[in-house]
């Protein structure tokens, strides 16, 4: 049985001692590095014979921190290739003035079996 990635998400967040929510971090007060997954999409892959094989589950994944989002980025994105997923797009979105939050977005990709 595949594992589904928010499960899996959640425990790479787990393991690098990182608060995690999925769509709202409603925490308060947010501690000062946390983790946001946004569901994306959820496919499945029809070949020849109309009949899925493949689901591919995406996931943005979004880091909040008040500290170095450089070495939260590299940690992070060691922790998704070593886990087994596919990291399609990594981009910083900015600095948030009224919160003093960086915030850095990953979109990830986990292919199953269907």
């Amino acid at each position: 049985m595949t594992i589904p990635l928010l499960e899996t998400l959640t425990k790479i967040a787990d393991r690098l001692d990182l608060p995690i929510a999925v769509s709202l971090f409603s925490a308060s007060p947010a501690p000062d590095t946390y983790l946001v997954a946004t569901p994306i999409a959820d496919t499945l892959e029809v070949f020849a014979d109309n009949t899925p094989s493949v689901e591919i589950e995406e996931v943005r994944l979004g880091l909040f921190t008040t500290g170095n989002y450089l070495t939260w980025r590299d940690t992070i994105t060691h922790a998704l290739v070593d886990a087994g997923l596919v990291v399609t797009a990594r981009r910083y979105i900015g600095f948030e003035d009224d919160t003093g939050y960086h915030h850095y977005s990953f979109d990830i990709s986990c292919h199953h079996p269907f």
